[in-house]
């Protein structure tokens, strides 16, 4: 099918992955719409307005539309996880795509594939394990979070739809984790977090969003894969990259467990946590990855 004839709807489309695909979607001839809950600042893409909390959406927002790239979902680390959050966070995953499949089942469309965000957080802490796409889910809450996320996704099977998951690591860019492990190392009080082994799931932004367009641009291209660099690093090696690529020391200790605990209660899991997971069901898909190691890909964003 000839790009131009191709329309992609994006929910959670003004986050870092959104703006970035978009920015590539228009320069290949695609044209790409919006689901937001605030007017778009882009006159090339058109934005349509939903409310998921209130189960609100434009109905109009699926019009010529062939495939759906959902990216929605509160950020995970922004606030502390009360019971409340928690709720927010797994509703903003799964009642936004339910929201689009309720749309789906009453209006004529011609939408053939969604394609989906996921996370790393399904196979969780783990130790040394390699996790690969039929690995079992853990049982903690980040885990919950994924299943109910990827459920709610899967429904789209009964609508005939080509259904692709992507269950991202930790995703290299300026800002993010990145920024934040990087604050500490250029203030030369960079160290590793607890014991510094716990395996981190990386990539690179741009071959995120290089997967996406090639699960896009494959129509035979469907199911779960994990979206993570071939080369995964310890925390350690991790911040040793980044004091290496940034050239400053590391001399101070690793930031003690408990007190990451104490800071973030059950969300320390996050940057305690240890998930090694592999990339070869996409590589042996035949994705190939610009930046497959840690020092490409620290080189490539610090320049």
């Amino acid at each position: 099918m000839d790009n131009k004839q191709k329309h992609i709807l994006l929910t959670g489309g003004t986050g870092l992955i959104g703006f970035n695909l978009t920015k590539q979607l228009l320069s290949k001839g695609y044209a790409v719409s919006n689901l937001s809950r605030s007017p778009g600042k882009d006159a090339r893409v058109k934005t349509y307005l939903w409310d998921v909390h209130k189960g609100e959406i434009d109905a109009q927002c699926i019009d010529g539309v062939d495939t759906i790239v959902h990216l929605a979902g509160a950020g995970i680390a922004d606030e502390r996880w009360t019971e409340e959050r928690k709720v927010v966070l797994i509703e903003s995953r799964t009642r936004s795509i339910e929201l689009i499949y309720e749309l789906l089942l009453t209006k004529k469309n011609s939408v053939k594939s969604v394609i989906s965000a996921s996370a790393i957080g399904y196979y969780s802490d783990r130790g040394d394990e390699l996790m690969t796409e039929t690995s079992l889910p853990s049982n903690d809450f980040l885990a919950k979070c994924c299943i109910e996320w990827e459920h709610a996704v899967d429904k789209g099977k009964n609508l005939g739809l080509r259904i692709v998951k992507f269950r991202t690591g930790v995703v290299l860019d300026n800002g993010g984790a990145l920024a934040k492990l990087a604050i500490p190392v250029k203030m030369f009080i960079g160290s590793p977090l607890g014991s510094g082994k716990q395996w981190t799931p990386w990539i690179h932004w741009q071959d995120v969003i290089n997967m996406y367009l090639y699960a896009i641009e494959n129509d035979d291209f469907n199911g779960v894969y994990n979206m993570v660099a071939p080369n995964p690093v310890t925390n350690k090696e991790l911040t040793q990259a980044v004091a290496k690529q940034l050239n400053k020391p590391l001399w101070a200790p690793n930031v003690p467990a408990f007190f990451l605990k104490l800071l973030m209660g059950e969300m320390s899991t996050i940057a305690l946590g240890s998930t090694k997971v592999s990339a070869k069901k996409i590589e042996d898909a035949g994705f190939k990855f610009n930046y497959p190691d840690i020092t490409s890909a620290l080189k490539a964003i610090y320049g």
